[in-house]
């Protein structure tokens, strides 16, 4: 098996850190931009597009700040995707940073697909 790269992004959101987490923690909020439908039981959640279904299991989770899980198809390796809220204090602009894994050949396709989903958050939030 290939080691996956880590990457990290970062973009910047206008919202309230905690609007976004809404957003980024709930199985509502993430059905409105990151997946059509998403379900969960405890740690487990299913995340449903059209008609394929992954599910992850919620690895941690921190108020206001942070949610991270890790795919049960590598439920074994170290690869997990986090989603981060992190306010500059100066500026006290709020950015999304974004810390995935992808097969080295793949970087550059998932950084799209993160960019395009991040993308549906800002609308969905009136922030675009």
């Amino acid at each position: 098996m290939e080691d996956k790269i880590k990457y990290e992004m970062e973009f910047v959101v206008h919202a309230s850190p905690s609007l976004l987490y809404q957003y980024i923690s709930t199985p509502s909020g993430l059905s409105e931009w990151f997946a059509d439908n998403v379900n969960s039981r405890g740690e487990l959640f299913k995340f449903i597009w059209d008609g394929s279904e992954e599910q992850a299991k919620l690895l941690t989770k921190k108020s206001g700040e942070r949610i991270k899980f890790r795919w049960l198809v590598d439920e074994d390796a170290p690869y997990y995707f986090e989603i981060k809220i992190q306010v500059d204090e100066i500026t006290k602009d709020v950015s999304i940073i974004v810390t995935d894994f992808a097969e080295e050949d793949e970087v550059e396709e998932a950084k799209m697909l993160w960019t395009n989903q991040i993308s549906d958050l800002k609308q969905v939030i009136g922030s675009a």
